[in-house]
């Protein structure tokens, strides 16, 4: 029988296809297109100017793979039945199907408590609800709760479809090459152990340049100092729109925004109010823009400059520091931000920040990447490899930063 299928041209792989039935539908479903409009490396842009790609993009590319590594594992004897091929692949195309605006910026501020995961299964709930249990295999593979184990850590593990899709895909949108990841051989090599994701022994360099790529990424991309310092702007702003409208100051925006403004909503009230998730459901980064805009006329002088600035690219200076930054330090430029701005101490808050980021490419506690040795043995890489800098990369690297207006003169 043949197949119908859609074709995407996805500019890091070619064309994808996307059969006809669940996956297209799920992938037209307005909950899925919404992802179009949110950006997969938030304020990024600011930095790499071609960074423009978003969760839709790394949505199909991710469901792409999954594919291939199906196929892959298919090909060598283990035995996957369509059932189990289309859940696994629709996991991976729904796993960041709870992302907010500007992705991850706005995760702790917008929602406080509630981390994207939890909102991407409660969103996949409705779906199943609306595809008559359609996706209850595709549930259960995403909760760990399905008896073949493996399925779930193709979707998430240390050497996942998820990062070896925004590893290629980030690279590939930023111009950072050294982003760069062997998908294709790493795949090829994905072998199944004891219900277990293992790598054949002749994959070992491969595993060794992703982890390596994935470090790269994190310092030169996703920890770059001027992207944190402009979401660190942007999860202040909204912090100071929330205190704005949760004291009965008009605070305008989108219909969407505005009830997540006045409310600090709980996984609970989401859960059982439907109203909440279809507010979410409609959020994407033109709410959060439009806002911006409007707000950097608001007659709030904290709420007005933070948004002037994100607009006009007049971005915080940021410090880095290997120890905590001194109190007295923090106390010192928040006193002359205080004055700068003619403004109350906590007002001035808003205008400065810290804290601290920490980078670890391979943490060999939390699900090891396994190596098979050729005699059958199974090692964590970090044992198997004969390179030293594995077991460097396994050290988690924190950096302190304080960043503040740049007008402030110091």
């Amino acid at each position: 029988m043949k197949h119908k299928t859609k074709i995407f041209n996805d500019p890091v792989y070619g064309f994808i296809s996307v059969p006809y039935g669940l996956p297209l539908n799920t992938v037209d479903h307005p909950y899925f297109q919404r992802l179009r409009r949110i950006k997969q490396l938030g304020l990024a842009e600011l930095v790499y100017p071609g960074a423009l790609h978003t969760r839709f993009h790394h949505a199909l590319g991710a469901y792409h793979l999954m594919g291939l590594a199906l196929q892959q594992l298919r090909y060598k004897g283990h035995d996957i039945s369509d059932e189990e091929f289309e859940a696994s692949q629709m996991a991976i195309l729904l796993h960041d199907i709870g992302h907010g605006p500007f992705s991850h910026a706005l995760e702790y501020s917008l929602m406080p408590g509630i981390r994207h995961e939890e909102m991407s299964i409660q969103i996949m709930k409705r779906l199943n609800e609306q595809f008559e249990g359609a996706l209850d295999l595709t549930l259960r593979i995403f909760n760990n709760q399905y008896e073949r184990h493996f399925f779930h850590e193709l979707v998430s593990s240390q050497l996942d479809i998820d990062r070896l899709d925004y590893l290629m895909r980030d690279s590939f949108f930023t111009g950072v090459s050294e982003g760069t990841v062997g998908s294709s051989r790493i795949i090829k090599m994905l072998e199944i152990e004891n219900d277990r994701l293992v790598v054949e022994e002749k994959g070992i360099y491969s595993i060794e340049n992703f982890l390596n790529s994935r470090r790269l990424m994190y310092w030169q991309v996703y920890l770059h100092k001027t992207a944190v310092a402009a979401e660190k702007m942007l999860i202040q702003t909204i912090k100071r729109a929330k205190f704005l409208a949760r004291t009965g100051v008009e605070v305008h925006c989108s219909p969407f925004l505005k009830p997540f403004l006045e409310n600090n909503y709980t996984i609970d009230q989401i859960k059982n109010n439907p109203e909440i998730l279809n507010n979410y459901c409609e959020l994407d980064d033109a709410d959060i823009w439009n806002a911006v805009k409007s707000w950097s006329r608001h007659e709030d002088k904290v709420l007005s400059s933070l948004c002037r600035m994100i607009i006009d690219r007049k971005l915080f200076k940021i410090q880095l520091s290997p120890e905590p930054i001194q109190e007295s330090k923090i106390k010192e430029i928040t006193d002359k931000i205080q004055k700068h701005f003619d403004i109350a101490q906590h007002e001035a808050e808003y205008l400065i920040d810290n804290g601290s980021m920490t980078n670890s490419a391979y943490m060999p506690t939390n699900q090891p990447i396994y190596i098979q040795l050729k005699n059958g043995d199974i090692k964590d890489v970090a044992q198997a490899s004969d390179l030293p800098n594995i077991k460097a990369m396994s050290k988690i690297v924190k950096k302190y930063y304080l960043c503040w207006p740049k007008s402030l003169s110091l």
